[in-house]
């Protein structure tokens, strides 16, 4: 299993591959090289763990934010396109998936207009993709969810507008 991005605790460049022992054919000290490591980011992300994975504290307010972020989007969705849209995603790696890019599209241009950076994914774009940090809080939630059911609305108004 391979992981990166913010590893590290500091935003510093930090990627780790985990395998089974077994499979580890180098002696201790064979693997090293000026591209093996950042040193800086080995100690914040050793910090990182200890300060942040020591107990259970952490991830427990990581899911119940996650439970806050998936309810506002369901609750997005029933109210804008409960037939049209579905949840995508875990945790705080969440979305909505549109019916077309075009409409996820709009959605993200006019959360950017009102302050809130979102991006799309999906194979055409059509996912309104949230990717939370692990540290955000409740009312940076609620000022997202707010800025969605917003864009949301406004878009799918601007939508049925073209289509009459």
């Amino acid at each position: 299993m391979t992981l990166s991005k913010s590893l590290s605790g500091y935003g510093l460049p930090f990627a780790l591959t985990i395998f089974r022992s077994e499979l580890d054919q180098w002696s201790p000290g064979e693997h090293n090289g000026t591209f093996r490591g950042n040193n800086h980011a080995f100690v914040t992300a050793t910090a990182a763990f200890k300060t942040f994975w020591k107990d259970d504290v952490f991830a427990s307010e990581v899911r119940r934010k996650a439970e806050m972020l998936r309810k506002g989007l369901s609750d997005i969705i029933r109210k804008h396109g409960f037939k049209t849209m579905t949840l995508k995603g875990r945790g705080l790696m969440s979305g909505i998936e549109c019916e077309n890019g075009e409409l996820a599209h709009r959605v993200t241009r006019l959360a950017f207009e009102k302050g809130l950076v979102i991006e799309t994914s999906g194979a055409h774009g059509q996912v309104v993709k949230c990717l939370v940090p692990l540290v955000i809080t409740d009312q940076q939630i609620e000022f997202g969810l707010g800025v969605l059911n917003e864009c949301f609305a406004k878009a799918l108004s601007e939508q049925q507008r073209k289509a009459s």
